[in-house]
């Protein structure tokens, strides 16, 4: 296992992290599963967890506190909060109102007095940085968090809470978690350059472009993930950007046969390869998948091999853009730019 500082802060975190969002009801992995996931994800090295209190309401984050149980100190535990926890309409987004009530929700569900990276799970526009960041500033005087980033934000906000924090005398954003995958590479045109810039530390979402580069989808076989079930519109061949996404696949195994690699050592290979990226996080549903992307801890891809994904899906492009999470409200909603 390889091991990078994140950002700034000093503090070592293994090049792969494990991603709990599967645990529970939206991967139906049980408590036991998930435990041992957890104790053959530290065997092997892996020493970040990331969790979000959203993941499988909340259930997600009580699994993780179980399988963490008596080895807290050793792990560096990562949550996140901002997306909605019912229908209540205050029960979401990044207010201080919010922020700090629900953090108090992952600590118990957790079982510890501390998370080490709190994260706001998507940009709220409904709120005014100074509100957030004075917020979890706040929390980590107190001691709950000691580290505060955010997640999926588009770049221009990343630089905008960087002046927030500077001009209102508040701790900053150490981290970003954006969408990172070879078949979905604009985040290298804005998102990781601003990181870059800052010193933040990356922590990339769906390196496996949500099982597209697992190995599991190719040309000719049936499509049945979990994934494919819960969102169909992605999965579905007839559609062009899929097409492309397929089409890509196959390229890239090619690549990956050639290289004596796996396409997954491929897939997360390539975005740690990137000088901006800290970690990959990867999100089993099972020890098979694990252990299968454990593999790649240590990949190293030659010049050839990255020339010859560039050759594929160009540097910067996504081959699916409307999947992102990032697109300026504006450009969603008529009423914001058609007044």
């Amino acid at each position: 296992m390889q091991y990078r500082t994140l950002g700034r802060t000093g503090v070592q975190v293994s090049s792969l992290a494990l991603g709990a969002m599967n645990f529970g009801r939206i991967g139906r992995t049980t408590q036991d599963e998930a435990t041992a996931i957890v104790d053959a994800a530290l065997g092997a090295g892996i020493n970040l967890i990331d969790t979000a209190d959203w993941y499988s309401g909340g259930e997600s984050e009580e699994m993780v506190g179980k399988a963490i149980a008596g080895r807290r100190d050793d792990i560096v535990l990562a949550t996140k909060a901002n997306m909605p926890m019912g229908d209540e309409r205050n029960h979401r987004g990044s207010s201080r109102r919010w922020l700090v009530t629900e953090l108090d929700n992952s600590l118990r569900r957790l079982g510890v007095d501390h998370v080490d990276l709190y994260q706001i799970h998507r940009w709220d526009p409904s709120t005014g940085d100074e509100e957030t960041l004075s917020a979890l500033t706040d929390l980590q005087r107190a001691g709950k968090i000691r580290y505060f980033g955010s997640s999926t934000f588009p770049a221009y906000r990343i630089v905008q809470a960087q002046w927030a924090a500077r001009e209102h005398h508040l701790g900053r954003y150490v981290t970003e978690q954006p969408g990172y995958s070879i078949l979905q590479r604009g985040v290298e045109t804005h998102v990781l350059p601003v990181t870059e810039q800052y010193g933040l530390g990356v922590l990339v979402w769906s390196p496996l472009a949500s099982g597209w580069l697992s190995g599991a989808i190719r040309e000719g076989r049936d499509i049945a993930t979990s994934r494919s079930a819960a969102m169909p519109e992605r999965f579905d061949t007839a559609v062009p950007t899929n097409r492309a996404k397929l089409d890509a696949v196959e390229r890239l195994a090619a690549v990956a046969d050639d290289a004596g690699l796996t396409l997954i050592q491929l897939a997360l290979g390539f975005v740690t390869a990137h000088p901006a990226v800290t970690a990959a996080i990867i999100g089993p549903r099972t020890l098979e998948h694990l252990h299968a992307q454990l593999a790649a801890a240590d990949t190293v891809l030659p010049a050839d091999v990255l020339d010859a994904v560039d050759a594929i899906v160009a540097p910067g492009t996504d081959l699916a853009p409307q999947e992102k999470f990032d697109t300026p409200p504006a450009l969603l909603d008529a009423s914001l730019r058609r007044r």
